[in-house]
C-alpha cells in the first residue's frame, strides 16, 4: 500500500510539472506574439511619419515653386498683362453661348439704289414661306393615295359594316400625361394594332378573334374608324376592323397589295367623311356606281358627327396630334414612320 501511494504521488507531481512546463511554453509563445505585433505596429508607425514627412517635404517644396514662379511673372509683368486681357464679365462656368442669331429681312421695302429698279415693284421672296401651318386645307382638295400592286376592291358588305358612335371621342387625352405627352409602357402597356405603340390607355377587345390584332388604341379607333373605344368596350359582341375585313392598317392593306393611306385624316374630316375607312370605302363605291347613286350611298354617313362644330373642333384636335413631335401618329399608321415606337 505505501508504494502504491508513493508511485501516485511521484505521478501526481509528474503531471504537475507538465502542466506547468505546457503553462510557460503558451506564455512565452503569447509573449513573442504580443512582442511581434508591438514591432509590426512600430514599423507601421514610422512607415506612415516617414510617408507624412515626405508628403509635407512635397507640399512645402511645391509651394516654394509656385512662389517663385508668381514672382518671376511679376518681375516680367505677364500679371498684369493677363489681368488686361481677362474680361470684366466672366461668362458662368457650363453655360452655353447662344447660336447667333441671324436677321431676318426687314418686311418694309430695302432701298432702291439703282435709278432703273424705282419704277418696278419689288419682288417678295419671302410669300411662300408666310402660310400659316395651321391653315385648315380646301374644300376642293384632293387626297392623293398612292396606287398599289392590286386595285382596291370593296363591296356593300363593307359599307354595311361600317362602325358608327353615338358620342364623339376626345382626342390626346386618354393615354396622355398631364404635360401632353402620350404614356408609354413596353411591360405593363398594351399595343394597338394600328399605330404599333404599347401605351398606357383604353383599348378594344375583338368577341370574335380574340387576339392581339382586335386591339385599338381610341384616337386610332376614332380617326381610323369613326367609333368610341369606350362603347365598344361595353359592347359584349364587338368585332373589330380586322376580323370586319376593313382594317386600313399600313400592314393590312401591304398584305392585300394596296399602298398605305399616310395622313389622310385631317382632310377627310374636311372634306365631309367621319372617319378614314368611310372616306375608303364610300368613295370606292361612288365611283363604281357612278353620280346617281352617291347621294344614296353617302346619306348617314358622310355628316361628321357633330355637325360643323364637331368637324372644327375634331380638326384642330387632329392636326395638333400630327404637329405633336415625338407623339402617335395615328394616322400615318406605317410602323416605321413612329421614332419612339417601344416594341
Amino acid at each position: 500500500m505505501a508504494k502504491r501511494r508513493a508511485r501516485e504521488d511521484e505521478e501526481d507531481e509528474e503531471e504537475k510539472e507538465e502542466d506547468e512546463e505546457e503553462k510557460e511554453e503558451e506564455d512565452e509563445e503569447e509573449d513573442k506574439e504580443e512582442e511581434e505585433e508591438f514591432h509590426e505596429e512600430e514599423e507601421e508607425d514610422v512607415e506612415e511619419e516617414t510617408q507624412n514627412e515626405a508628403a509635407e517635404e512635397y507640399e512645402q517644396y511645391r509651394a516654394r515653386r509656385i512662389k517663385e514662379n508668381m514672382e518671376r511673372m511679376k518681375n516680367l509683368g505677364l500679371v498684369e498683362l493677363s489681368m488686361k486681357l481677362k474680361p470684366e464679365n466672366p461668362r458662368a462656368k457650363g453655360s452655353v453661348r447662344a447660336p447667333p442669331h441671324k436677321k431676318r429681312p426687314s418686311s418694309e421695302d430695302p432701298p432702291r439704289r439703282s435709278s432703273r429698279l424705282t419704277t418696278i415693284t419689288p419682288v417678295n421672296y419671302s410669300e411662300g414661306r408666310q402660310r400659316n401651318i395651321r391653315e385648315k386645307p380646301p374644300k376642293d382638295m384632293e387626297i392623293c393615295i398612292p396606287e398599289g400592286e392590286k386595285p382596291e376592291v370593296y363591296t356593300k358588305e363593307h359599307a354595311e359594316v361600317l362602325g358608327d358612335c353615338k358620342n364623339s371621342w376626345t382626342l390626346l387625352e386618354d393615354g396622355y400625361d398631364e404635360e401632353g405627352m402620350r404614356i408609354y409602357d413596353p411591360y405593363y402597356g398594351k399595343s394597338c394594332h394600328q399605330c404599333r405603340q404599347k401605351t398606357i390607355c383604353k383599348h378594344t377587345e375583338c368577341s370574335k378573334c380574340k387576339l392581339v390584332q382586335g386591339q385599338f388604341c381610341g384616337d386610332c379607333l376614332y380617326m381610323r374608324y369613326g367609333e368610341n373605344v369606350i362603347e365598344a368596350k361595353e359592347n359584349p359582341n364587338w368585332i373589330c376592323p380586322v376580323c370586319r375585313d376593313i382594317c386600313n392598317c399600313s400592314r393590312c392593306r401591304r398584305r392585300k397589295g394596296w399602298a398605305p393611306t399616310g395622313a389622310v385624316y385631317n382632310k377627310v374630316l374636311e372634306i365631309g367623311y367621319k372617319s378614314v375607312a368611310h372616306y375608303l370605302i364610300l368613295t370606292h363605291l361612288q365611283k363604281e356606281k357612278g353620280d346617281e347613286s352617291s347621294g344614296d350611298l353617302t346619306a348617314g354617313s358622310v355628316e361628321p358627327q357633330g355637325g360643323s362644330n364637331g368637324t372644327t373642333e375634331k380638326y384642330s384636335q387632329a392636326e395638333a396630334k400630327e404637329q405633336e413631335p415625338g407623339g402617335c401618329d395615328c394616322e400615318d399608321d406605317d410602323a416605321s414612320s413612329h421614332e419612339n415606337n417601344p416594341e
